[in-house]
């Protein structure tokens, strides 16, 4: 592996390594042993550097050598200078590798010049992947649950295009089947009271008070237009207007939210065929499976035999009336996203209440596409509102679900965003409501947004004092908490990698945090010295513009996190 081949500084340190072990197994110093992956890790102690190596623990029983005797073989060809000071060698057989002064400092350039591409990686090479989150029904409005599968799903979007991938961001429109019937039931009974009709919305109708004003607007637009004779059923234009109706809401919830789309796909289009004459994408899943021997016929029903793909049991896909199932649709979407897409890589975040649903679609996904296992399906738990330390339970406008609008309305879109990012997907959340509103440190939206206007205000007393970064020598920059800070900001690629490989998107929150609190303690070492030359702006131009360079670096790294996050980056609080 050639370090010009790498993509983060990790990696880029790991080459060093494993240029040093071949170069030592080359010299007879080491047999010639197989290397594993990932040779340097960051340690815990920062004391011990900014990478450690255990490659002479692991290759000690292959190579048959004491693991310090192999930390000091691999050591001797390790390269001190350009990108590390000299190794440390630390027993029981550690290689401790610190960052060379010069090298860190010489980064801050590097991330003013790429800018907003910072900390952007190679790691996907291009390869298309789709990402698909929320697709709640269209029967009504987004609730706080939602909510949190939108910042999951929008934020690890983020994190795979900037790793490198060609990233694209779905919304599956569940527009046919039972509940959509049920929903334009309700509708028109709504639209009929609108009118005067003494009529009820039918069992298993949606009673939310969103579904009146849903039938108001139908009211207001259309009239009396759409009233069939009292008894007979509606037209088929109150089902599409009112699905259309609700989707325009969905989509503004979202866009306040933060969160757009590439594409809105409906789940109608899977039994349409497709422009050029071809048959759609259900009736070529059907064939394929049928082709495959994966179908059998059994009570008037057809199944997928998914026993045969190592599922517990078999599962319908078109029932005994003739009409498809749901996960008959999954099945074809899923097609449709592999075959006739043609994407990579599919990564769908579900409610933790679709638990049921996983094996089944990986079984019918590998039948009929063969690529089951580019299927990942992220499940994120149920999120728990607490005021005052009580769970909120009810809305305040109706006493049905909680709505997203609600939160946004309460406590912002970025700080919903954030709060539903702390939490790694599986767990579950308690939301404080009292503490996302808080304008003060305990509150981490306010804490790492509040560190990015610090930074902007910074540049801006200093460009209103006629002082710019441009030219400053960042080779003054040499005290501890000036180069922890740099530090820090060189974490940024990793993390996004790990985001992009885990899909925890977590960890992208927790750092956000940890690099707020660097600048902090850097902006802190300044006003807790009482020496004039201990802050950003001092009568030492050229030490003043060096800082502010280094300001610039960590608003452009800490604007990165927020914008991954969907986040607004204020220059003023």
């Amino acid at each position: 592996m050639s370090v010009t081949e790498t993509t983060t500084l990790r990696d880029r340190v790991g080459a060093l390594v494993a240029e040093a072990a071949e170069a030592a197994i080359r010299a007879g110093s080491l047999p010639d042993v197989a290397l594993p992956d990932d040779l340097v890790e960051r340690p815990r102690d920062p004391a011990n550097g900014d990478y450690a190596s255990s490659l002479p623990l692991r290759l000690a029983r292959s190579a048959m050598m004491p693991p310090l005797a192999i930390a000091e073989a691999i050591a001797g060809h390790l390269p001190a200078g350009e990108v590390i000071d000299e190794p440390r060698i630390a027993p029981p057989g550690f290689i401790n590798l610190s960052l060379a002064e010069h090298f860190v400092q010489g980064e801050i350039d590097r991330i003013i010049e790429q800018g907003p591409t910072f900390a952007d990686g190679a790691l996907g090479q291009g390869k298309r992947v789709q990402v698909e989150f929320v697709s709640a029904n269209p029967t009504g409005p987004l609730h706080v649950g939602n909510g949190r599968g939108a910042a999951i799903g929008d934020t690890l979007a983020s994190a795979l295009s900037a790793a490198g991938y060609e990233v694209e961001r779905e919304y599956y429109v569940n527009d046919a089947g039972t509940q959509t019937d049920v929903f334009a039931e309700t509708l028109y009974a709504r639209y009929q009271q609108q009118h005067g009709r003494d009529v009820s919305i039918p069992e298993g109708g949606y009673p939310g008070e969103y579904m009146v004003d849903l039938a108001t607007q139908l009211r207001e637009r259309e009239g009396d237009r759409l009233l069939a004779e009292p008894g007979e059923p509606p037209s088929p234009e109150v089902r599409e207007m009112g699905i259309a109706l609700i989707v325009e809401h969905i989509r503004g919830t979202l866009a306040t939210f933060g969160t757009t789309y590439d594409r809105w796909f409906s789940e109608r289009s899977l039994y349409e065929p497709s422009a050029d004459g071809a048959a759609s994408a259900y009736d070529a899943a059907i064939a394929i499976l049928r082709e495959n021997g994966h179908l059998a016929e059994r009570e008037g029903a057809l199944w997928l035999t998914s026993s045969d793909l190592g599922e517990d049991k078999d599962n319908v896909v078109v029932r005994s009336d003739g009409r498809p199932t749901y996960f008959a649709s999954d099945i074809a979407y899923h097609y449709d996203k592999f075959v006739r897409r043609d994407f990579e890589q599919v990564i769908n975040i579900w409610g933790a209440d679709h638990h049921g649903h996983v094996s089944r679609l990986e079984a019918g996904t590998e039948a009929v596409t063969g690529k089951g296992d580019a299927l990942h399906l992220l499940l994120y738990q149920l999120v728990t509102l607490k005021r005052g330390g009580e769970t909120v339970r009810l809305s305040k406008r109706g006493g049905e679900i909680i709505t997203l609008d609600e939160l946004v309305e309460e406590v912002g879109p970025d700080a919903a965003r954030f709060f539903f990012l702390l939490r790694a997907p599986s767990s579950q959340m308690d939301f404080d409501l009292d503490l996302a509103v808080k304008q003060s440190n305990e509150n981490p939206v306010y804490y790492i947004q509040y560190a990015h206007a610090r930074l902007a205000s910074i540049l801006d007393r200093a460009a209103g004092e006629g002082r710019t970064p441009e030219g400053g020598d960042v080779a003054l920059l040499t005290a501890p908490h000036e180069l922890a800070l740099v530090r820090e900001m060189l974490r940024l690629a990793e993390v996004i990698e790990l985001v992009a490989t885990t899909y925890e998107p977590q960890h992208l929150a927790h750092y956000g945090m940890e690099l707020a609190t660097s600048f902090h303690a850097f902006n802190d070492a300044f006003r807790q010295q009482g020496d004039p030359n201990l802050k950003v702006i001092t009568d030492d131009a050229a030490l003043t513009a060096a800082r502010l360079r280094l300001v610039l670096a960590a608003k452009i790294a800490l604007g990165r996190v927020l914008d991954l996050m969907g986040m607004t980056a204020p220059e003023r609080m």
